[in-house]
Formats: C-alpha cells, structure tokens, sequence
C-alpha cells in the first residue's frame, strides 16, 4: 500500500452510533476497486482494550498465567478480561463434559493434584505449599 498511513476501521457511525459496513476495498497499486457490501470482521469490532488483551492472550499461547505475568494483574483479573472478552465476541466457553461413571482411585489423586495446581495457578497457594500437598496425596 506504499506510504500512505493507513488508519483503524471504524465501527460505529460517529452520528447515530449504528453499525457500519464496508462497500468498497481497494487495492493502490493494482488499481482494482471492489464495491459490495461486506461485513465488518467481529474481531475488528472489538474495543482496543480487548484486541489488546487477546494479542497477549495469543502471544502467551492461551497460558493464563503468562498472560498474568506479562500483563502485571491477577489471576482473577486475567479470567475476569478473558470472560468480558468472550463476551464481546459473543462466545461462550466450552464447558468439559462429566463422566457419569465412578472414577478409579488413581484418577481421584490426579483430580487433587489438578486441583492443587489450579489453587497454585489463582494465586491462592504458594509453590511450597502446593508441594507439600501433592506429597500429601501421594502418599
């Protein structure tokens, strides 16, 4: 597109603050033009605030707590701007399956392993203290 600045799209009509649609694409140095009406893609919609946490949640690879890190806020913090970002895409999380059947003894110490891991990632335990509960169920 050579070196001319090129500016974000906006969304919304500065006048009555409807939705807007694109109905024309251009390219400079072909010259082509192409005129239709085209939707404005969900994620182009988002506010900067949310396009900003999810280029970090990807960057971190979907790691709750890299993003935690990387952003300098906490563990609810991060699930708090993730949910309000699922929200503003209009999507909802998907929800893991229950098995119906009782579990073997060794799947209930992984579950309270996974249990503790997940108290240590929020922030609600330290790394000592989630060692010495693992040493506690593997006894």
């Amino acid at each position: 597109m050579g070196k001319t600045k090129l500016y974000p799209i906006p969304t919304k009509d500065p006048v009555s603050g409807g939705e807007l649609i694109v109905t024309e694409l251009a390219n400079e140095d072909s010259g082509v033009t192409v005129r239709g009406r085209f939707e404005i893609p969900r994620y182009s919609r988002l506010e900067p605030d949310h396009q900003q946490f999810l280029e970090t949640f990807l960057r971190c690879r979907g790691m709750l707590n890299s993003v935690e890190k990387e952003l300098g806020i906490s563990y609810p913090t991060v699930r708090g701007k993730l949910d309000a970002l699922l929200e503003a895409l209009e999507l909802s999380p998907v929800k893991e399956e229950k098995v119906e059947k009782e579990k073997p003894r060794k799947d209930k110490s992984l579950d309270k392993k996974r249990k503790i891991l997940e108290q240590l990632e929020r922030g609600e335990i330290t790394a000592e203290e989630a060692k010495a509960k693992i040493k506690g169920v593997e006894a």
